[in-house]
């Protein structure tokens, strides 16, 4: 794989500095794009402390932009398109996710249809595939499934994933030439951080290092470590199977006491804030009155959706690793990075 250059948008990102890490380590060469040079030079040092960078190269470019996507795009052989921006509450304007989640994945695979890139990723999210649904829905959710983007409850992030992987299974369905396509659907994606711009789900982990909690809500999300997101965008680019596919990163639906219980267990001290009771629903609601983030989960508490990877662990042979080992691995990385300040 050496002489294949793989564009990876957002390079700076979590997901998407373990995925330069992913290719790196298999012998591609990297160009990542970045906001600004800075933020270049940045991700540069975090990735050369866990791979060799001798094949890494950053150019900056903006989702909102036209400039520079087609420079960028010159002698790739292959997209994963990973930059999208992921709040942690929701957002006064909707249009600062959407813009760039909708029109940012346009912008890049039309870029790449100029350049004939042959291959293309794009990293969904099972927020596209499973919100919006009645709440006492039992059977698993699979890749069949899409997001009711108008039922309760669906915030602004689920829509534009949702739209967004739309609009890139639309554009290469009708578009002559368009690239080789799948989607990589994960869920609340755990694992180490690799430097202090640790995203949504690191500051979830650190606020509960801190003890900003009193205890889990009664809360579920499908969970995948970030080593195998990672590893699915590579199986994908390296997959012979015909395009279209859509492979949902989940180890297994896991409450949020599921999370904390093997991090109190693995880090000791470092999580004697950590808690393991689960508080009522009540007390949760509660704190939304003053926490915009347990505000966000409310509807949520109590939901345990399943999802069914049969078809992803068969196609790409891949296996997950467990939220036993993925929650406190992002944990001890918090520590080790010393931004568990107060744990």
């Amino acid at each position: 794989m050496s002489e294949t250059l793989v564009l990876i948008t957002g390079i700076s990102g979590f997901i998407a500095k373990h995925c330069a890490v992913e290719l790196l380590r298999h012998g591609y060469r990297v160009r990542g794009t970045v906001r600004s040079a800075a933020k270049a030079a940045e991700t540069h040092a975090t990735l050369a402390a866990h791979a060799d960078t001798a094949k890494l190269e950053c150019i900056v470019a903006d989702l909102l932009a036209d400039d520079s996507w087609d420079a960028a795009m010159h002698g790739v052989q292959a997209v994963l398109h990973v930059a999208s921006p992921f709040p942690s509450a929701e957002p006064r304007d909707p249009n600062d996710v959407m813009r760039p989640a909708i029109d940012g994945t346009l912008r890049v695979l039309r870029s790449a249809v100029r350049a004939r890139v042959p291959r293309f990723v794009q990293t969904s999210s099972t927020v596209a595939i499973g919100s919006g649904h009645p709440r006492d829905r039992t059977a698993p959710f699979t890749a069949e499934d899409w997001t009711q983007i108008d039922g309760p409850g669906v915030g602004t992030y689920a829509k534009s994933k949702a739209l967004a992987e739309r609009a890139a299974r639309d554009f290469v369905a009708r578009t002559p030439g368009a690239p080789h396509f799948s989607s990589i659907n994960p869920g609340l994606v755990l694992g180490p951080v690799l430097d202090r711009d640790i995203g949504s789900s690191g500051e979830f982990i650190q606020r509960f290092l801190q003890g900003k909690y009193p205890g889990c809500p009664r809360l579920s999300f499908p969970v995948v470590d970030v080593r195998d997101v990672a590893k699915l965008h590579r199986l994908s680019l390296e997959s012979g199977l015909p395009s279209g596919g859509r492979y949902l990163a989940v180890s297994e639906t896991a409450w949020f006491i599921d999370m904390m219980r093997p991090i109190k267990r693995r880090l000791g001290a470092a999580a004697r804030k950590v808690p393991v009771i689960e508080l009522p629903n009540f007390v949760v609601r509660l704190i939304g009155i003053v926490d915009p983030r347990a505000r966000a989960i409310v509807g949520e508490l109590s939901r345990h959706p399943t999802y069914d990877t049969r078809d992803t662990r068969e196609a790409l042979a891949i296996g997950f690793i467990p939220v036993t080992e993925s929650a406190p691995a992002m944990a001890q990385s918090l520590v080790d990075l010393g931004l568990a300040a107060g744990a």
